[in-house]
């Protein structure tokens, strides 16, 4: 015998992410930065182990396909592509495009998108850029913030190719280089780049000794979805981000 039941018609709101399969930190900030009352949906993309441009372009194959494994029957407000570099390399149109190829969504959004539009929303022009990447990658997301009308005045990077390595680096060491990178250009803000590197813990006082905003690849982005779905200004407030307009 069927058993009866009845079907709940409130929906809470939900966004999905594409994160890559070597990253151990994305989704833990998420889940420190969202509402307890929205629901992150998740599915990985294949990834290499170490970070170059050719491994970084490489997932444009499978970024559809990866999509399609968000749950059919969500209802998704905003669906993010988690991996920084990789927006940059591929193109954040192009990563668009391929993600609403495979799931059905109003709003995408990457680390660089969201970025972008945080420097906008604040006013912010110059920035000090810490990056875990090897040159060739660090020099791809330069270039494509400069051509945003965003200039990189100070600059510093771990240079390390394994993500594993990566996802390793202290707290300490990433708040060291923020501030030191921070100090030693025109900033107006410092950006510490990569969805697998340990930043969102410290961003409270890399910002408390610079004096001036310290943003993150998942805390812009997880502003930028909450700004796309509306509840932005609900999240945990780690940073000054959430104070713009």
């Amino acid at each position: 015998m069927a058993l009866p039941y009845t079907i709940d018609t409130d929906r809470p709101t939900q966004i999905g992410l594409v994160t890559l399969q070597s990253d151990e930190t994305i989704e833990r900030d998420f889940r420190m930065l969202l509402p307890s009352d929205v629901e992150l949906l998740v599915s990985r993309v294949p990834s290499g182990t170490t970070v170059s441009l050719d491994s970084l372009c490489a997932m444009e194959d499978s970024l559809t396909a990866s999509a399609r494994l968000l749950p059919e029957g969500a209802d998704l407000a905003a669906v993010g592509y988690g991996c920084t570099s990789a927006s940059a390399a591929i193109g954040a149109a192009r990563v668009a495009e391929l993600i609403k190829a495979g799931v059905t969504t109003p709003h995408v959004s990457d680390p660089l998108t969201s970025l972008i539009a945080a420097c906008r929303a604040g006013g912010i022009a110059k920035i000090g850029l810490v990056s875990p990447y090897v040159a060739s990658v660090s020099h791809r997301l330069i270039k494509g913030l400069e051509a945003a009308g965003i200039a990189v005045t100070s600059f510093g990077s771990f240079d390390e190719p394994l993500e594993e390595r990566v996802v390793r680096i202290s707290r300490q060491s990433v708040r060291d280089a923020a501030v030191h990178v921070g100090q030693g250009g025109a900033c107006e803000a410092v950006f510490l780049s990569c969805t697998n590197l340990r930043a969102l813990e410290v961003i409270d006082e890399i910002e408390a000794t610079l004096g001036f905003p310290a943003l993150s690849s998942n805390q812009v982005l997880a502003w930028h979805l909450g700004r796309l779905a509306g509840f932005a200004e609900r999240c945990t407030r780690i940073g000054r981000v959430f104070d713009f307009g």
